[in-house]
């Protein structure tokens, strides 16, 4: 039995794995207090998970940030009470067992080439887009780099700007300006639209407008794609991955799936072809089964 943890700014998923049937899933809140209040959280989640269904199992945890190389501690985490903290050791002597932590944009990537849509595919690219822009990769396993930052490409620069978008770069919190996240995230493209139009829709409404022949939203959808396009071209070039998986928000806009792989077509390196983009098979469930996946079969016991 394999289990997997979805440690998010809102809420805790655990889920509990055999092969890839689910044999049982549960959400709490996050804690807000601090850190020993998370870890106090996972560890009764897991007790009383394998209390429930009489067994133990390894344990994979997906996280918004990465446990860093160099000093074995959480980097780059969104929910800021893991920074600077263990966690992967921490939960290891309190559960009495090994415990593996991954980005929570690796574990989606994972989820989705182990079962999911990029089942059998050779190297997969997983993107993430809704409030955040990342990325993970897979070549049978997880690729997480020296520094534990593979995938990341929501934070390199939107390629070949335009003078407006040279002129215009958004600064992003990393501390940079005109990264891809400023320009292709939900909270981006709403905020472009709102700049152009005056007016306030999230994506979804965007859409519906776009739908109804709304000039200014078809304009702003036509150049979200494009930027989309622009950026994972990129990816393109440099990884050839065999199936592109769309997750998060955005994911969820239909027109992607046709207008995109045409156009990452046109700007990357002779790609012979279009890229297959595709949606996500498991949703918002990616990241808690990923973690689980973090473990194989044999690793496991099953």
């Amino acid at each position: 039995m394999r289990l997997g943890i979805d440690l998010g700014g809102t809420k805790i998923e655990i889920l509990a794995l055999e092969g890839g049937r689910e044999l049982l899933r549960r959400r709490i809140p996050t804690p807000r207090e601090n850190y020993d209040a998370t870890l106090r959280a996972i560890v009764a989640l897991v007790e009383g998970t394998e209390a429930t269904l009489g067994r133990k199992g390894s344990l994979g945890i997906a996280i918004p940030g990465c446990i860093s190389a160099v000093t074995g501690l959480v980097k780059n985490a969104n929910s800021v009470q893991l920074i600077g903290h263990p966690l992967d050791k921490d939960l290891s002597a309190a559960l009495h067992r090994p415990v593996r932590v991954e980005n929570d944009a690796n574990c989606f990537a994972l989820s989705e080439a182990a079962d999911g849509a990029a089942a059998g595919a050779k190297v997969v690219f997983g993107i993430i887009a809704g409030t955040g822009v990342g990325g993970g990769v897979v070549v049978g396993k997880v690729l997480t780099g020296a520094h534990s930052v593979a995938g990341e490409w929501g934070h390199n620069p939107l390629p070949a700007p335009t003078a407006f978008e040279f002129e215009h770069a958004p600064a992003c919190y990393c501390g940079k300006r005109g990264c891809i996240e400023t320009w292709c995230s939900g909270p981006a493209v709403a905020a472009h639209y709102q700049a152009r139009t005056g007016k306030t829709l999230t994506v979804p409404g965007i859409v519906t407008a776009a739908e109804q022949g709304e000039a200014a939203a078809q304009s702003e959808l036509e150049n979200f794609f494009d930027r989309f396009a622009r950026a994972i071209a990129c990816v393109v070039n440099i990884l050839d991955p065999d199936v592109i998986v769309l997750g998060g928000g955005l994911s969820n806009i239909a027109q992607l799936y046709a207008e995109l792989p045409p156009l990452v077509e046109h700007y990357a390196f002779h790609a012979e072809g279009p890229s297959k983009i595709v949606k996500n098979r498991h949703g918002d469930s990616s990241g808690v089964r990923g973690a689980a996946w973090l473990w194989s079969e044999a690793e496991a016991g099953a």
